[in-house]
C-alpha cells in the first residue's frame, strides 16, 4: 500500500472520530442539560410541598377540635335545658 493512499485512509479515520466526537459531545451536553432542568424541577416540587406540608392542618388536631365542640355544644344543651 503506497504512502498516499496510508495517508488518506489515516485522514479519513481522523475525520469519522471527529465527527464521532463532536456527536457524542452534542449529545453529553443535551444530556447534562436535560440533567440540570430535572434538578431543578425536583427542587421547586420539593419547595412545593414542603409549603404544603407546613400549611395544611393535621387530621388529628381537626379531629380533636371537633370532638372538643361537640362536648362544648352537649354540655351547653344540658345547661340550657
Amino acid at each position: 500500500m503506497p504512502d498516499g493512499e496510508v495517508a488518506l485512509a489515516l485522514a479519513e479515520l481522523r475525520n469519522t472520530l471527529e465527527v464521532g466526537f463532536a456527536r457524542i459531545d452534542g449529545q453529553l451536553a443535551l444530556l447534562v442539560q436535560r440533567s440540570d432542568q430535572t434538578d431543578k424541577a425536583v427542587e421547586e416540587l420539593e419547595q412545593r410541598v414542603t409549603a404544603l406540608e407546613k400549611g395544611r392542618w393535621p387530621i388529628p388536631t381537626v379531629a380533636v377540635l371537633a370532638s372538643i365542640t361537640a362536648v362544648a355544644l352537649a354540655v351547653f344543651e344540658a345547661v340550657r335545658g
